[in-house]
């Protein structure tokens, strides 16, 4: 099932174009609510399992689909989509939805979309989450610097999806392999390339951000994290060569008031094969200890 057939997807329109978005967990709820920010070439189905053991706790949550090239929607010709722009699509998207004290979640590159928003507005946003994700230069991991540096000609986007396209390539160290600890889904993973592989306004909104991801300004906003003095919870997949173990402990150390919580076994990916050890860091800090 892809993101855009989900039978529980809602859309808002927002000043750069429209975003649709699954919403788990009752409206009624006491929490305040979780909204996701995956990375790039991926969407909401990366959080479908936390977000459903989060709505079993009464969490409502909101894993919108970000227009990181694998939106179902194209985005406004005109739309910003640097990382900076992103960040002010989820800000935007939470005024739209009017969400207050947000337990914003990150992974990926949504890890870093997350720190340019509470780097822009964090007025919005109660606590933070982050699984394995991009942080201080590391803008992306090495093994994807390739990836980002071709991606950022629209006119190549096509055929390095086309490459990519044959399963055994899309589950290689060439496509979604590294973020894994066990066998993707097929299925997921096919859906999450589909978007660039038949729409030429995808291609064009994942190009707009490749061409503006730069290490340095990244860098630049993490000398500013220490300034964010809520909460700040990290989850992190102990066997990720992307982001080790050693990356985690230096963002926990930049924060002022951080937990970090390691699973042992969990690679980028963690909460597609960890859910419960991320639901449980999320549910952990919507506690009045937490």
């Amino acid at each position: 099932m892809t993101a855009a057939s989900s039978p529980n997807l809602a859309r808002v329109e927002l000043p750069q174009g429209t975003v649709t978005y699954r919403v788990a967990g009752p409206a009624d709820s006491k929490y305040p609510p979780v909204v996701f920010v995956h990375g790039l070439l991926v969407d909401s189905l990366l959080w479908t399992s936390v977000a459903d053991a989060l709505a079993e706790q009464g969490i409502r949550s909101y894993a919108p689909n970000w227009p990181l090239g694998s939106h179902p929607i194209p985005m406004n010709a005109d739309a910003d989509l640097s990382p900076r722009g992103v960040a002010r699509v989820v800000l935007d998207f939470l005024a739209a939805l009017d969400l207050n004290d947000v337990t914003l979640v990150g992974n990926d590159t949504g890890g870093a979309i997350c720190q340019f928003t509470i780097d822009t507005d964090h007025s919005r946003i109660g606590r933070l989450v982050l699984t394995n994700c991009d942080a201080f230069d590391v803008f992306p991991p090495r093994d994807f610097v390739p990836l980002v540096k071709v991606g950022a000609h629209q006119a190549m986007i096509k055929p390095l999806v086309a490459m990519v396209k044959p399963k055994f390539m899309r589950h290689s160290r060439m496509g979604f392999g590294l973020l894994f600890a066990g066998k993707p889904d097929p299925i997921v993973t096919r859906a999450w390339i589909e978007p660039c592989a038949s729409n030429k306004e995808i291609r064009r909104d994942a190009a707009k951000l490749m061409k503006a991801i730069k290490p340095k300004e990244l860098l630049d906003v993490s000398t500013r994290l220490p300034q964010f003095t809520k909460p700040v919870h990290i989850v992190w997949g102990e066997a990720d060569k992307s982001f080790k173990p050693k990356f985690a402990r230096r963002l926990a150390e930049t924060f002022p008031n951080s937990r970090l919580t390691f699973v042992p076994g969990g690679k980028t990916f963690i909460s597609m094969e960890f859910p419960d050890e991320v639901a449980s860091v999320i549910s952990g800090a919507l506690q009045p200890t937490g």
